[in-house]
């Protein structure tokens, strides 16, 4: 029950597409203000973008994963609403872990995005 070490895990949308394809600009809409009220109610310190889908989504980004993985981003939140009083939260884009199934070879990549991820925790004091 120790914060610093707590760990919430979400999605962009909230069920599979079918045929397990990447959802669809009109889903992700959708679903976007529900996810950015999670991170408003969980208030993390960090957030880590598993794939293009996510970081693309919640960063307002039309950039590639390649091109967003290895460095921070300040996360706040596309809702007006939402965005009025919210600080930027450090997020950081990886690979999605499926990805890292189907081509183990950039799993080196992750784990270097992981020592970056690492590097932030020690600044803000997160470390166990």
């Amino acid at each position: 029950d120790d914060p610093l070490k707590s760990v919430y895990i979400s999605n962009i949308i909230n069920w599979r597409p079918p045929g397990n394809r990447t959802p669809a600009p009109a889903e992700i809409e959708v679903s976007l203000p529900f996810i950015e009220r999670h991170i408003q109610l969980v208030q993390p310190e960090l957030i880590i973008l598993c794939g293009g889908v996510s970081a693309k989504a919640l960063l307002g980004s039309g950039d590639s994963i390649s091109r967003l993985r290895k460095k921070w981003h300040g996360y706040t939140p596309q809702n007006a609403e939402l965005a009025k009083d919210a600080k930027p939260i450090p997020a950081i884009a990886t690979y999605h872990p499926a990805y890292l199934l189907r081509t183990p070879a950039q799993k080196r990549a992750v784990w270097q995005d992981m020592l970056i991820l690492n590097d932030k925790r020690k600044e803000l004091n997160l470390l166990s």
